[in-house]
């Protein structure tokens, strides 16, 4: 049989193609000398190379000395502002916390003036930079929120980058409620945002909602009254959880069945337990800690009480990182993450977005990424470099290095 191209590595490793639940997250498919026949951008197969080549013809790409993985899912970014703030790196290495700056006229309201002056045009070029730089690390797909607008026009604005933004990383677009504006309150905020989501879904602009629930954000009373009424609207609903304070947000994101809740640096085991129990995605984004000096999530207390575990980087100007792989060497040294368990989060990150993709597999798309690392055990482990050589989207070779 014919096919458009046959990829060859000396090593192919992928997560099994469905939730990968606690323990099971260590169970990965490995094939020494493998190989994957793609066809008009999907994967046909996929096996050893020598019956991948008795099988197929077609132009074929060998990696040799070379590892191939699914392409990279990141399942929580802020893809889209203005301001960026290493001024107030100063300040946290001063001792000063996260709510502190943010009372002090830092944090998500310094970037809101920023974003909400800066033209569509001026957001779109830097947001296009830091997609360049995900692709070049090995990413394919993204979840990206809007947030740093906290009003209609800007929310909107925000929402429209994303839209008509053409790259090689697919974007999946999220409305996010994510601090109260200077001029509001958080009941009046709330009612605002209930009241755009008919023009959102109208003008097709978000597939998800999430909202930063959390002590003097967000309680979980109002975060409750924004999900049911997105869900009466068709919206999936994702969630900032149980990050500062324990406010009871992973109980809430179980009960209303939402994607995936993140952060959870705080989660009551009563939470975590009921998220697992209904298959709700813990998506870790250990870059955050990392850049608040505060303590890392129980990666291994939440795989044993059977979660499934995504990772993603928490892409924002007080979390500037658009490397997954980054967050993968994070994940291993400060979580005590397996390699495996890194490279089955990339499957739970894509169910959490709905998409089958994130794993090798037959009729799945043909996203992948080969890294300049002989096995799988270097995620992680080969640190502060980019060890993607070559990103392939849907089947055609869309960066790799020189």
């Amino acid at each position: 049989m014919n096919v458009d191209t046959i990829f060859t590595a000396s090593e192919i490793a992928t997560p099994e193609n469905k939730l990968l639940k606690g323990k099971k997250m260590q169970n990965i498919v490995v094939i020494k000398d493998g190989a994957v026949a793609v066809d008009n951008g999907k994967i046909i197969d996929f096996g050893k190379e020598n019956e991948i080549r008795s099988k197929y013809s077609g132009e074929i790409i060998s990696f040799e000395g070379k590892t191939m993985l699914p392409g990279f899912v990141d399942p929580h970014t802020h893809l889209v502002f203005s301001g960026t703030r290493e001024n107030e790196l100063v300040m946290k290495l001063k001792g000063k916390k996260y709510l502190e700056i943010l009372k002090e006229g830092g944090g998500i309201q310094y970037t809101v003036e920023r974003t909400r002056a800066a033209s569509k045009s001026k957001l779109k070029k830097e947001a296009e930079k830091r997609l360049d730089n995900m692709l070049k690390n090995g990413t394919t797909t993204i979840e990206a929120k809007s947030g740093y607008g906290l009003n209609r026009k800007d929310e909107i604005k925000s929402l429209e980058i994303l839209k008509e933004m053409k790259h090689d990383v697919d974007i999946i677009p999220t409305f996010l409620v994510h601090a109260i504006p200077k001029e509001s309150n958080e009941k009046d905020y709330i009612d605002l945002c209930i009241d755009m989501f008919d023009e959102i879904k109208e003008r097709d602009l978000a597939e998800f909602v999430d909202i930063f629930c959390e002590k003097d954000v967000f309680s979980v009373q109002e975060s409750e009254r924004f999900f049911e009424a997105a869900k009466k609207k068709g919206f999936k609903l994702r969630m900032h959880a149980d990050e500062i304070e324990d406010t009871g947000g992973a109980e809430l994101a179980a009960k209303l069945n939402a994607r995936s809740a993140d952060h959870l640096l705080k989660a009551s085991d009563k939470g975590l337990k009921m998220m697992a129990a209904n298959n709700i995605v813990a998506t870790l984004l250990p870059g955050t800690p990392f850049s608040l000096f505060t303590e890392f999530p129980n990666a291994r207390k939440m795989m044993d009480l059977d979660l499934p575990v995504a990772l993603a980087t928490d892409l924002n100007p007080n979390c500037y990182t658009e490397s997954l792989q980054f967050i993968f060497s994070l994940a291993v040294f400060k979580m005590k993450m397996l390699p495996e368990e890194c490279i089955s989060s990339i499957k739970n990150g894509a169910y959490s977005l709905d998409r089958n993709i994130g794993c090798i597999d037959r009729e799945v798309n043909a996203d992948l990424v080969v890294m300049d690392i002989p096995n799988h055990r270097h995620i992680g482990y080969h640190f502060g470099v980019n060890l993607a050589g070559t990103v392939i989207k849907n089947g055609a070779i869309v960066w790799e290095t020189i």
